[in-house]
């Protein structure tokens, strides 16, 4: 059985090309433009991590990642969190541990450390 991975990206060009590479690794790839949505999507379904865009309309990453943790499904709290940013300058990791983001990836994407990263959270 696929893992099943929730991409929140509010770029078509990078949701597309994340998509794509993950699929190729035999992930099951379910996207969102924004941090509503994945808690939207959360209600309803199971996924075994969230790549999470911080900068995005609607609810930004951080916003979102606080709201997953505070779920109270403790199944669906405990999903690992990757952090996708261009500006990670602007947050320490102790600021993304905080609101419960577990790593976090630069952008531009590196895909072998994406691929990496994604099989490091889901044990793959």
């Amino acid at each position: 059985m696929a893992k099943r991975i929730l991409v929140a990206e509010d770029s078509s060009v990078i949701q597309n090309i994340t998509k794509k590479v993950l699929q190729f690794q035999n992930y099951e790839i379910v996207s969102v433009k924004n941090g509503q949505q994945v808690l939207d999507k959360l209600a309803k379904e199971n996924f075994d991590a969230i790549l999470l865009d911080i900068s995005m309309p609607v609810m930004d990453g951080m916003e979102c990642a606080r709201k997953v943790r505070s779920l109270d499904d403790p199944s669906k709290a405990k999903i690992p969190i990757v952090a996708i940013t261009g500006n990670a300058k602007n947050y320490t990791m102790d600021e993304f541990k905080a609101v419960g983001i577990d790593i976090y990836l630069q952008k531009p994407l590196n895909f072998d450390s994406l691929v990496n990263t994604v099989n490091q959270v889901t044990n793959n």
